[in-house]
């Protein structure tokens, strides 16, 4: 039961978008003509992913403690995964393992912030505050409910990909002007 809990309040069926902009990321590193070096590449995939897993399982332990899980009509798209109604007793290891996945989101950054420069900084710190703000804030405006998954997975996550991948160095000047503001 827990394995089954933990698992579905990562929400599995949108994780597919961490890969899709992590290799969109690759993909513009490549196009540049930049050596990608695939630890670091894995390092990335890796933080990105955990950030995902990290704001969905926060996501699902919060509405589930504010009881909007259940008054929710469950769709695909809202009402949560339905794994903590189903298993009110893991709530703390989902909060756990939330935690436990920001703070790998976290650890990946300073690592990476320390061997590629801090260029990388100001996206991870969006990042980690879009990632914390979700549920208790963000969710409570139609309009930044919107932006924010666009903003952490269109924008963050491809752009911070690239930025790390080409060590700042880029043919792709747009892109990489993008970083200051974010």
């Amino acid at each position: 039961m827990l394995i089954k809990t933990v698992f579905m309040s990562t929400r599995p069926s949108f994780l597919i978008l961490t890969p899709i902009c992590v290799f969109l990321g690759l993909s513009t590193s490549l196009a540049t003509q930049s050596q990608v070096n695939l630890f670091v590449f894995f390092l990335i995939f890796i933080g990105a992913l955990s950030a995902h897993i990290s704001v969905n399982v926060l996501n699902e332990y919060y509405d589930f403690k504010s009881g909007l899980d259940l008054k929710t009509e469950k769709t695909a798209f809202s009402g949560g995964s339905g794994a903590l109604p189903d298993s009110p007793e893991l709530a703390n290891t989902i909060l756990i393992v939330g935690l436990l996945s920001l703070m790998l989101t976290i650890f990946i950054g300073i690592y990476l912030i320390i061997e590629h420069g801090l260029q990388i900084l100001p996206i991870g710190i969006v990042g980690v505050v879009l990632i914390i703000t979700y549920t208790k804030w963000l969710n409570r405006s139609p309009f930044l409910c919107l932006i924010a998954p666009g903003l952490g997975f269109g924008i963050l996550m491809v752009v911070g990909t690239h930025v790390i991948l080409t060590a700042g160095h880029s043919y792709f000047p747009w892109l990489v002007s993008l970083v200051p503001f974010f």
